[in-house]
């Protein structure tokens, strides 16, 4: 029976203490934090198969502010009492200590006809973090100079210039979960050199292969 804001979720869910939280674990109204619930929920699982000891469960919820159930997004909760949903929290980026959403860049990549999918991703660079945007291009593009200042064009004026990727690098696919959701991570690690774990939670994990070892990504 709530009043209807555009953009926004109505209200929070019945029996759930969503809240947003500051870095420092204070609940915040009209400003961007993370999504935690604050106390105990009718729906919330006890524990994860082939967990004995709950770290898994731990590492996934309770690994940021003890005994608070932390969601991984970023909303905000509005002075009426509505939720802005801001994307994944571990789907953030960091150039030059400002943070940027990855959904921010992909609601205008893939407004691109040009574009079929993409992901987006941090590398470190020179004590920084640069954006790499990696796009699956539609049958019979090419990615062309023009097409990359296209698409660079289109998220300067639409996002901003720090949304601006450092590289744009074609791929064959996109990796998803089995429950269709990109692995930013998954792709970060990769460029990283790092070992990707739980591959069986991947609907294509050989797409991985793709991102190993790129060249342009040890280039400016």
């Amino acid at each position: 029976m709530g009043p209807v804001y555009a953009g926004e979720l109505q209200c929070r869910g019945l029996a759930m203490k969503v809240v947003a939280f500051d870095d420092n674990g204070r609940s915040v109204v009209g400003q961007e934090g993370e999504l935690v619930c604050s106390a105990p929920f009718p729906s919330m699982p006890i524990y994860f198969w082939k967990d004995p000891d709950g770290k898994k469960y731990h590492d996934a919820y309770f690994d940021v502010y003890p005994g608070i159930w932390r969601h991984g997004d970023y909303i905000v909760v509005t002075e009426h009492g509505g939720v802005v949903m801001h994307g994944r929290s571990d789907a953030t980026l960091n150039p030059g200590g400002v943070r940027i959403g990855t959904a921010e860049l992909y609601r205008q990549v893939e407004q691109l006809e040009e574009i079929e999918d993409s992901v987006v991703v941090g590398q470190k660079w020179e004590n920084d973090v640069r954006v790499i945007l990696f796009v699956k291009l539609a049958p019979g593009v090419e990615l062309t100079d023009d097409l990359k200042n296209k698409i660079r064009k289109t998220i300067r004026v639409h996002a901003s210039p720090r949304h601006v990727p450092a590289k744009i690098i074609p791929v064959p696919d996109i990796p998803y979960t089995l429950n269709m959701k990109k692995v930013e991570l998954a792709v970060k690690k990769v460029i990283h050199n790092q070992e990707v774990k739980n591959k069986d939670a991947l609907r294509n994990p050989e797409v991985l292969d793709y991102f190993a070892g790129i060249a342009e990504l040890q280039e400016k």
